[in-house]
């Protein structure tokens, strides 16, 4: 019995040190591999760069930061027009307010991550302090642009699948709106900012790209001569109604000069005429992030079609 006995103890104690040692080295392998995820290679403009895998202290030198407030990720320190827009008021009550110049402020804040412009100053100094990821603005759509923004914070598919979505509900809306004033009706975004006046294209903000690319609404041929190409076209009030369309976005700042609209010119437009004119808050309204397109979206959802709707 004993000698039956014997082995069978032997084959248990080897099975549990070869067990102990599989946990051992699979326990490596985890460590190893946890180890490898604290940094990711970002493909950027400028070539591959090592970043954090999962940032906690973004500093933010350039319009992105909706973008990155969107995707969960913790902003530390933001532009001063970032500071400003009523739709981050919240999430950035407790970043502080930085710029490229004030690089003692940065380094303060202690971040893991910035982001910046191609044009941002003392790149050479903020990349000592931190990795450092610009980006040209305009190169790409301001949907590829949220998603290279997701690929940097290691949340490709979050940001995938907001763009998926958001474009299936602005489709849908700019249908109904379509359907609603005419196929052939026309849709101005016009802006009032200090003494000036400005008109959009399809590309500049301001809902320019959710009511023009998403919506399928259509330009001014006027505006589309002066405005499409460049981006935006200053104005004056005396030809002010050549630019208006059937319908008017008029991006409104609190301290803007609103002196145009007591004139005669702007009261005969006739979408003034109409009650075709939706004010739309100005400041914030710069931004094109998922955070300042979503409130947009529900602005336009609600001018045309009326807030009972929603």
């Amino acid at each position: 019995m004993k000698k039956i006995l014997f082995p069978l103890i032997l084959l248990l104690v080897l099975i549990v040190s070869a067990c102990s040692n599989g946990t051992t080295e699979k326990d490596k392998g985890n460590a190893t591999k946890e180890k490898e995820q604290k940094t990711i290679t970002y493909q950027s403009e400028n070539g591959p760069i090592k970043v954090p895998a999962h940032p906690k202290r973004v500093v933010l030198l350039s319009g992105f930061t909706g973008n990155v407030l969107s995707l969960g990720v913790n902003v530390v320190g933001a532009d001063i027009w970032s500071k400003n827009s009523p739709a981050f008021k919240d999430q950035l009550k407790d970043a502080q307010e930085v710029s490229e110049d004030n690089i003692e402020k940065i380094i303060e804040l202690k971040p893991d991550l910035i982001i910046g412009l191609s044009t941002t100053k003392n790149l050479d100094k903020l990349k000592k302090i931190a990795p450092t990821v610009t980006y040209t603005w305009g190169k790409v759509d301001y949907l590829t642009q949220h998603i290279e923004i997701g690929k940097l914070l290691n949340k490709e598919k979050e940001a995938k699948d907001w763009v998926e979505d958001f474009q299936k509900r602005a489709h849908a809306a700019g249908d109904k709106i379509r359907a609603k004033i005419g196929e052939n009706a026309t849709v101005s975004v016009i802006e009032s900012f200090g003494k000036e006046l400005y008109v959009y294209g399809d590309n500049w903000a301001r809902g320019t790209e959710i009511l023009y690319q998403s919506m399928k609404l259509k330009m001014p041929e006027k505006v589309k001569e002066k405005a499409l190409k460049s981006g935006y076209y200053t104005l004056s009030t005396e030809v002010l109604p050549e630019y208006a369309g059937d319908y008017v976005i008029l991006s409104k700042y609190s301290d803007a000069d609103d002196s145009f609209q007591k004139t005669e010119s702007y009261k005969n437009i006739p979408a003034v005429k109409n009650n075709h004119v939706f004010e739309m808050e100005g400041n914030g309204a710069s931004f094109n992030d998922p955070i300042t397109l979503e409130k947009q979206l529900k602005f336009f959802e609600e001018s045309f079609l009326g807030k009972a709707l929603f």
